[in-house]
Parts: C-alpha cells; structure tokens; sequence
C-alpha cells in the first residue's frame, strides 16, 4: 500500500462545477442533507450534557457515556445498512435509515430517566452509522469523475453544517423550548424521505452491477484485509480530529470560560462556518493537487492555530482559533467522502467506506470521556484536553495518509 511519492497536481479548471444534470443535483442535495440533519440530531446532545445530567441527578461524564453508545453502535449499522444496499439499492436504504434516525431523535426528548435516554441514543447510532455510507456511495456513483472532489467537500460540509444547525437552534432557542424541545426538533429530517421518494433516481453504477454476481463478505475480507486495517486506522485518527475538537469544545466554552448559551451558540456559528469553509475548499483542491496532498496540508495547518484555538484568554482569539481550526479539520475531512469510495472495492461501495468510518468512529467512541477526564485531571483545565488530542490526531493523519494510496482517477462504475 504504501506509494512513495505524491501526485501531481493538475491546471485549476471550474468547469466540473458546471451543467450538472437534475439527477445529479437531487443526489448530491440528498446526501448532504442526510448526513447534516443527521449530524443536527448528534450534536444536540452536546450543547445540553449539563442540563441532562441536571435532570437526571448525575453528572457530565455519566451523560457523555451517550455519545460513547451512539458513536460505539454506528459501525454496526453502517455494516447492516451498507450490506443491504449494496444488495437492494442505496435509494430506498437511505429512505430507511433517514426515517428511522429521525424518529428515535425525537424519542430522544421522552426519555423519562438516564437508562432509557442511553438506550434510544445507542439505537441512534445504529441509525446515524449508516446514513453516511449510503449517501456517500449514492452521489459518488451518480456524479462524473471530475467532480468528485468539490462534491466530496460538500457532502462532508453537511456534518459541520448539521453542527451550526444545532448552534443556531441552541442559541435562539434553547431558552423557549428547553432540551427536551431541542430533541423534538429531530422529527423534521423525516420530510427528507419525501424528497428523496419523489425526485432521487438510484445510484446508475448500481443498476447496472445489480444483476452481477455478488461477493461474499469473508471473500472481500480476504481479497482486501490489508485495505480494510488501514482505513479502519485512517479513520480512527480522522474521527478523534474531528470529535476531539468539537465534541467538547461548547462545555469548554461554557466551564471554563464562563460563556452564557448564546454566546456560546454564536463561537460554534463561527467555527461551523469555518468548517464549510474547508470542508469545500480542501475538496475542491483536492481534485488537482490529489487526495493525499489535500489531506496532509489541512492537517498540518491546524498544528500552529491550536494555541490560539484552546489558549486563547478572550471572546475574539477563541473565536478566530475556532473558525481556523475547523477550517484545517473540515478540510482535511472533506477529501475523505471521494477518497474512501475511490480506495473501496467496487463491490462493496456502500460497505466498505461506510464501516470502515464507523469502525473508527467506535475506537474514538471513548473521545469525550477521555477528555472530560483528562481536563478533570488537570483542574478541569479543558484546554489541555483539547490540544493534545488534536495535535497528535493531526499527526497522525498524515502519516496514515503519505503512507498509502492515490486514487484519484479511478472509474466508480
């Protein structure tokens, strides 16, 4: 796997960013709204930790054991929703899971004690785990080669994107509804599924493998454990970058800094701006200069701006950081949508980049704990926590990446 040099960058062209055909547009809005109500529905739980520890008589770390489950649970269902539409389709799988997230979002809000909360949460990670692999094969397939990297930065923008969502839901909204109210906002991804029923065609790489011979799973696993350890390690240390530098970032801001809800809801504007940013730059660079390059400049940009991001003393220093910090994060992220369905086996598209991602995302499942410890161990010194997972899953990214493959011109169909 391991490729000694990277690509050469191409002559900047806009041109794949023009005459795309109604088709295409339905699948690319599809999946980023998909994964950005999806991640709406996830990081609304983290603007109100504090108040369902309140409400249910116990404390912070108790109640992030709930991002542990929802983040622990989403391989398994990236597998199962994954297997299932590279059998029977990605268009109506994605139906499913968008449903089915939305409704146990919302159930979220009844919850009438701890033990219920974190067992709807741990059935939405089911659901949450597989939306991203769906959606990301269904637009990967349906677009043209030439556009894949600035699609792939707007398909990942959708994460930050269902972030900024839910800072502009808990800054203007939160004192009116309260979290339980926050939850109930979940219901509204299941006007998703009418769209997609209505006006998003399935996936034509799809239609036209669907009547081939299907591989095995122990016979993928086989053909391509190699490729199958190295995007579970890639996307472990992608996911602690990005959950390590936002999963905590609101109490941190609220803790530590003293931040009132509304001022904290207006820094995660600000940093979820920045994150769309990058997300659809570094996607859009990535189609000229490749994926590999894209990933590792964004990585070691964040490495000076994480002073400034966890140190800095006042409102405008932390909010500069914060935009900054998630420009290098959500760039760097916004490649990985083309790149892992360019490194997957054609067989198994909305498996493999699906669980691959999820596997990751069940390793740094421990992330929130482990920096609500951390910071607890230090006399809740939460800028501590935060640099040092950042710094070292920035590294470590892009050593992963130098270490592997290009796969930039590669044909999806």
């Amino acid at each position: 796997m391991p490729e000694s040099s990277l690509p050469l960058s191409r002559p900047f062209d806009l041109s794949a960013l023009k005459g795309w055909t109604a088709a295409e547009k339905r699948a690319v809005a599809a999946a980023f709204l998909g994964w950005a109500l999806d991640a709406f529905d996830y990081f609304v739980l983290v603007f109100v930790l504090e108040d369902v520890a309140r409400e249910f008589h116990t404390d912070k770390t108790a109640v992030a054991v709930a991002t542990t489950l929802t983040l622990g649970l989403r391989p398994l269902g990236a597998f199962i929703f994954g297997r299932l539409a590279d059998r029977f389709g990605r268009r109506p799988l994605l139906m499913v899971d968008v449903a089915l997230y939305s409704v146990l979002g919302f159930a979220t809000a009844f919850s009438p004690n701890l033990t219920v909360f974190l067992i709807i949460r741990a059935l939405f990670g089911v659901a949450m785990g597989g939306e991203w692999g769906l959606g990301a094969s269904l637009t990967m397939e349906s677009i043209r080669p030439e556009a894949r990297g600035p699609v792939s930065g707007l398909l990942q923008s959708g994460y930050p994107f269902g972030y900024l969502l839910a800072s502009v839901a808990y800054a203007g909204l939160y004192n009116t509804l309260g979290w339980r109210g926050l939850f109930m906002l979940s219901l509204l991804p299941a006007l998703l599924v009418l769209f997609i029923r209505r006006h998003v065609p399935e996936s034509p790489a799809w239609i036209c493998a669907a009547a081939a011979p299907k591989e095995s799973l122990w016979s993928l696993l086989r053909h391509h454990f190699g490729l199958v350890v190295y995007g579970i390690l890639l996307m472990t240390a992608f996911n602690f970058f990005s959950h390590g530098t936002q999963d905590i970032y609101p109490t941190f801001l609220k803790s530590q800094h003293k931040f009132n809800p509304h001022t904290v809801g207006l820094i995660l504007i600000i940093c979820n701006i920045g994150a769309i940013v990058g997300g659809w730059t570094f996607g859009l660079w990535s189609q000229f200069v490749g994926r590999r390059r894209a990933i590792i400049v964004a990585c070691l940009l964040s490495l000076p701006v994480i002073y400034l991001w966890a140190w800095s003393p006042g409102l405008v220093g932390l909010a500069t950081g914060a935009f900054l910090m998630q420009v290098c994060v959500q760039g760097a992220w916004g490649v990985v949508p083309a790149h892992l369905n360019e490194l997957s086996p054609a067989g198994a598209r909305a498996t493999f980049p699906g669980t691959v991602y999820q596997l990751g995302n069940l390793i740094a499942s421990v992330n929130l704990p482990l920096q609500t410890g951390l910071a607890a161990a230090n006399g809740e010194n939460y800028s501590f926590a935060l640099a040092c997972i950042a710094a070292v899953a920035a590294v470590v990214i892009a050593v992963l990446t130098f270490a592997g493959r290009e796969a930039r011109d590669i044909s999806l169909s």
